[in-house]
């Protein structure tokens, strides 16, 4: 081998070294270990670890979040945001305290605060940007919470995300809203949550 070309060599490894490290520096680099992280291998352990599986609800966050008895990392218990649906806040340091927020919380704490409820997942999507497992829960008597919340009017189908029941949703939230059922009896368009009031503008024209 010639000694140029022995030179070449070495500049390429020293080139392709020093180009590994930035990237594992930099925020693309970051960002690719953070969906490594929270790809295929994470959402085989949560359907192993949660999917048609029973657990007591020990805490209600508010009526689209609880908590359920098992450890989730760092955690004591994993805590879960209701797929396919959003209720109004009680809690965020942006919104405050919404209409009907305190009334949907309450609801989800009388259908499963201290009960044992069976979590179904996606498999094409388990967890959400914080890291909270996505889930339709199953109650006792055999309906689901998420279903329950949207048909008596305590929650909104939530728009901004595919999921298996996606059109059901939707529908369950239309027989409440003409129904005039819990919020949809005197809810204002500006008490809406804002993705709400952007995905669906004439939602509220002629209640």
């Amino acid at each position: 081998m010639s000694r140029h070309r022995r030179t070449g060599l070495i500049v390429m490894g020293l080139l392709a070294a020093l180009l590994a490290v930035w990237f594992d520096h930099s925020q693309l680099g970051r960002r690719w270990r953070q969906q490594d992280k929270s790809g295929q291998p994470a959402r085989s352990n949560d359907l192993e670890k949660y999917h048609a599986k029973t657990f007591t609800v020990v805490n209600v966050v508010d009526g689209d979040t609880l908590d359920i008895e098992t450890a989730d990392g760092k955690y004591d218990h994993t805590r879960i945001r209701l797929w396919g649906i959003d209720t109004p806040e009680t809690k965020s340091e942006k919104y405050g305290v919404m209409y009907f927020g305190p009334e949907a919380a309450e609801f989800t704490k009388e259908l499963a605060l201290g009960k044992a409820v069976t979590v179904y997942l996606d498999e094409n999507c388990t967890r959400d940007k914080y890291n909270r497992l996505l889930a339709y829960i199953k109650l006792q008597d055999g309906g689901f919470l998420n279903e329950v919340l949207l048909t008596e009017g305590f929650a909104y189908s939530d728009l901004r995300f595919k999921h298996d029941f996606y059109n059901k949703y939707k529908q369950l939230e239309a027989g409440a809203r003409s129904q005039k059922k819990g919020l949809w009896q005197n809810i204002k368009r500006e008490q809406m949550p804002e993705w709400l009031q952007r995905e669906s503008p004439n939602l509220l024209l002629g209640k």
